[in-house]
């Protein structure tokens, strides 16, 4: 029993495979990781430029009134003030790293 033990206390065999296998996980692990930030910070652009295009639109309308034959419709209009926060890139991070915005 104990020349078994002794004989894989010895093996070598697989040592360089696992720190091989070890250090691409990491490698791996470290990309995905930046290829993520990197997603999550386009996301939050395109959302925000979705939300500037929403408060881009304007909801003003107006029609003109009708008249004749002893009878008149009189017309309506709605006119839109710009709001506080319409502006293209208003939403920014609270600590805005020079390297992570273009």
């Amino acid at each position: 029993m104990s020349l078994i033990i002794n004989a894989l206390y010895r093996d070598e065999a697989g040592f360089i495979v696992s720190a091989e296998l070890v250090l691409v996980s990491t490698i791996a692990v470290l990309a995905m990781i930046v290829g993520l930030s990197e997603v999550a910070l386009n996301v939050n652009n395109e959302l925000e430029d979705v939300g500037s295009a929403y408060g881009k639109m304007s909801q003003a309308y107006q029609y003109y009134g009708l008249e004749g034959h002893n009878a008149c419709f009189s017309g309506s209009s709605w006119y839109e003030v710009i709001d506080f926060c319409d502006e293209d890139n208003n939403i920014v991070p609270n600590n805005d790293f020079l390297g992570e915005r273009i």
